[in-house]
């Protein structure tokens, strides 16, 4: 696979100048292009200082006033650690609902194969009753099918 240079530049652009973070189906046309093409090389060595610089920033921790408000925020939505959801698995009255409606709609289609082939075969079995009793000379063993 041929990679063109604006895919590569959006690649860059997208994922850094680390060929190792780029989608593993994408890396070896990267390679190809990067050997190949000049400016390429160039653009992941741009790349990599931007994500140095990136990696030397310092990384505010959050403050403990942010922390109590995203937990209150948390526990007024009803997603506290004791919260109902939790206790039941997460799973609605509507997915249980859908459940029981596929669960009826199975047995229903049950019923209505098993009503359907048995008036079906209904006409067979009588069929052959028929042609067995027809028959000159059968008793009771041949009509019995002993």
């Amino acid at each position: 696979m041929t990679m063109t240079y604006e895919r590569f530049e959006y690649l860059t652009d997208a994922y850094g100048g680390d060929l190792r973070r780029w989608p593993e189906a994408e890396r070896e046309a990267a390679r190809a292009l990067r050997d190949a093409d000049p400016r390429a090389a160039v653009l992941l060595r741009e790349a990599d200082g931007l994500d140095a610089l990136l990696d030397a920033a310092s990384r505010p921790a959050p403050s403990h006033a942010l922390r109590e408000a995203v937990i209150a925020s948390a526990a007024g939505a009803g997603l506290g650690a004791g919260s109902k959801a939790r206790r039941r698995g997460a799973i609605g009255p509507l997915a249980w609902l859908s459940g029981a409606g596929w669960a009826a709609a199975a047995c229903a289609g049950v019923v209505f194969g098993v009503n359907l082939t048995s008036h079906l075969t209904a006409d067979v079995q009588a069929d052959a009753v028929l042609y067995q009793a027809s028959l000159a000379g059968a008793d009771d063993t041949e009509v019995l099918g002993g």
